[in-house]
């Protein structure tokens, strides 16, 4: 295996070390001094553009730094299955490895207990939401619970601003309602924002986009490059033609790598424990107080968070949602655990892929 760790490379004795002209290439990838990751001996690095069943679209470099972008299939042998954001390793037109990821960003899947990767290795989550209709608080929560959830670090920002006049109060009810988040206001139109966001879009930062569909992730990347990216207008309810139907890695002008992703719904949140204690930070410092360490809050004796909402400090609104998406992720735990028994009955493994295989102890 081939290591590359931070600005120095190293190699185990069957393999050499990736050459300097190909680092450069990976670091216009995404790749910062502080990764951490493994290539396959005898194979060329490259990164995932977009996944397409058993083939995905690979941006990869030979050992002189040459760039190659290609459609590459899936090996028989692969130990993890790609998405957008994966580093891997290629083969004679092969994906044979996905190096390790450093963080995921997940919704339920098509079948119950199931999770769908959308992305990998990203290091910042763009929390878009629109404030010229107000602000749509249960998104917002639900979104940076998926966000922090993900392991990377999530930033709220704020577009259409140009279609409002109350932007210092949506503001202010956006940092209430995800203490300790960065929030940020943009407007595509006016420009309002975009440099800021340029700026923290530097090399070797990895970003994603998450938000519902007409929330102006596309303008906001027009915006950014001064491209033009495909846009639709899409209803009030969600419902028509929506811009972003794939998911896509952006070299931006500013240094830095956006992959733009799907619309998400409010059922695509898929929860874990820490995304929860993050997101409702407020009521997790809150509840280190509650007599019962396993406290509910939910007339459990002694709980500091609803004694919190009954003295006005803690709005019953933000208790009640902090309840129903617990009340997820329990749900789907329970989902997951009886999918997983579902299948050891059913004796299903892996499928089968249409792949060679290769030995990477070779």
């Amino acid at each position: 295996m081939v290591r590359v760790e931070k600005d120095n490379l190293e190699s185990s004795s069957s393999s050499t070390p990736l050459s300097d002209a190909a680092v450069r290439v990976l670091r216009t990838l995404g790749l910062n001094v502080q990764s951490d990751l493994d290539f396959s001996a005898g194979s060329n690095p490259g990164r995932i553009s977009i996944v397409h069943g058993t083939t995905a679209e690979v941006i990869w470099c030979d050992e002189i730094g040459h760039e190659t972008t290609s459609t590459s299939q899936f090996a028989t042998t692969l130990n993890l299955s790609p998405v957008a954001g994966d580093w891997v390793s290629i083969r004679d037109g092969y994906i044979i490895s996905v190096s390790a990821r450093t963080t995921e960003l997940r919704r339920p899947g098509a079948t119950p207990g199931d999770v769908q990767v959308l992305a990998a290795n990203i290091d910042v989550v763009l929390v878009v939401l629109p404030i010229d209709r107000d602000l749509n608080v249960l998104m917002l929560e639900r979104l940076a619970v998926m966000a922090f959830d993900s392991g990377a670090t999530p930033i709220v920002v704020l577009t259409k601003a140009d279609g409002t006049d109350i932007v210092e109060s949506i503001v202010a009810e956006a940092q209430e309602t995800v203490p300790g988040v960065d929030v940020m206001t943009t407007s595509s139109a006016s420009g309002q924002g975009i440099e800021r966001l340029r700026s923290i879009l530097h090399e070797g930062v990895t970003a994603v986009m998450l938000g519902a569909s007409g929330a102006g992730k596309t303008s906001l990347l027009n915006a950014l490059e001064g491209s033009e990216e495909l846009t639709a207008q899409v209803s009030r309810s969600g419902e028509g033609r929506h811009a972003t139907t794939t998911r896509r890695l952006y070299r931006l002008s500013s240094g830095g790598v956006l992959l733009d992703i799907p619309g998400i719904r409010l059922l695509d949140l898929t929860i874990g424990q820490q995304g929860l204690d993050d997101a409702f930070a407020d009521i997790t410092e809150l509840a280190m107080n509650c007599r019962f360490t396993d406290c509910a809050h939910s007339g459990d004796e002694g709980c500091a968070v609803e004694a919190a909402v009954a003295s006005g400090e803690l709005s019953a609104r933000r208790l009640e949602s902090w309840r129903s998406i617990r009340d997820e992720m329990v749900s789907q735990e329970l989902s997951r655990e009886q999918e997983v028994s579902s299948r050891k009955k059913k004796g299903r493994g892996s499928k089968p892929r249409p792949a060679p295989s290769y030995d990477d102890e070779d």
